[in-house]
């Protein structure tokens, strides 16, 4: 008979494994560490890592020895740092000890150059690109304006589920919201499935649940709802009325990571009211909504459903 070890005993071991490879590539002068004439160990030894990450030596010992101890986000913060530990590394340290990282990554690797260019080339067509999680890493002045003042919200309020649930702005934008929300919270759910361990959704999935009576209320369903393809829907913008739009995926990996996102208009009406949101955005016109938008797209990655 076969026997498959429990779940959490590999990820341990993994985690050990992880850790003593990462210490074994480092040399003490990276650290500003003197190199004895007797070292043999390669790289740094335990005890070294365990000062450069003011922990105690047993208790790392036990860590890279797959030990069942508890390890805090903290700790892990002051270990990935003394082990130099790159963002994919830092990002798989955490996935395999459970935890979730105090330090949101400052970087999105998901937006080229190229497609920050195609958002912009699309100007009154409101664009933007998201992640798995619905982080809005990157989108064109037109977006910005769409569903409220995108700019000038916080780097960890650029969530399309965040702002569905906590926004005023965003809600007011939104025709028919409780179907909206109970669409969005499915969508989440489906696609969460493939992330139920990783610290940045446990870390959203929280937030939302303490923020929103509505979104602890469509949560508790359990609906589930698979696949975004093209669909009609209209938005009420404050700047120029009535928006009747087609909501757009294209896909810029496996079909549940990043796509990019647009709202074509579906009428005469909606799209000359989308160039007149154009021109509002633009630097000439930027008085009108209160401040100049200073670039056509931006990026940012914070902790990731429509619109």
């Amino acid at each position: 008979m076969t026997t498959v070890a429990p779940v959490s005993d590999v990820r341990r071991h993994e985690l050990a494994e992880f850790l003593r490879t990462r210490r074994e590539r480092i040399t003490p002068e990276q650290v500003g560490l003197v190199r004895g004439p007797r070292r043999r160990t390669p790289g740094l030894r335990r005890e070294e890592v365990a000062h450069l990450s003011s922990v105690g030596v047993t208790w790392y010992t036990w860590l890279e020895q797959a030990r069942d101890i508890q390890v805090s986000g903290q700790v892990l913060d002051a270990v990935a740092r003394a082990l130099l530990l790159d963002v994919s590394e830092r990002e798989h340290l955490f996935s395999l000890a459970g935890s979730l990282d105090p330090v949101q990554p400052a970087v999105c690797p998901s937006v080229t150059p190229s497609v920050r260019a195609i958002i912009d080339q699309l100007g009154h067509i409101p664009a933007c690109v998201q992640n798995s999680r619905y982080d809005i890493v990157a989108y064109n002045a037109t977006y910005g304006r769409l569903l409220g003042d995108l700019d000038s919200k916080r780097p960890e309020e650029r969530n399309c589920m965040w702002l569905a649930f906590t926004d005023p702005e965003w809600q007011e934008s939104v025709v028919d919201l409780p179907s909206t929300h109970r669409i969005m919270a499915a969508r989440f759910r489906a696609a969460m499935a493939e992330h139920l361990a990783e610290p940045a959704w446990k870390t959203l999935l929280a937030r939302l649940e303490g923020a929103s009576a509505e979104f602890r209320e469509v949560w508790a369903r359990h609906e589930v709802v698979g696949g975004q393809v093209a669909k009609s829907k209209y938005i009420r913008n404050a700047h120029v009325g009535m928006l009747y739009l087609e909501h757009n995926n294209l896909w810029l990996g496996p079909r549940t990571g990043p796509r990019l996102v647009t709202y074509v208009p579906l009428d005469q009406e909606s799209r000359e009211r989308l160039q007149e949101l154009e021109r509002l955005t633009a630097p000439a016109g930027a008085g009108l909504l209160g401040r100049r938008v200073a670039m056509s797209a931006r990026v940012t990655f914070t902790p990731g459903a429509e619109p």
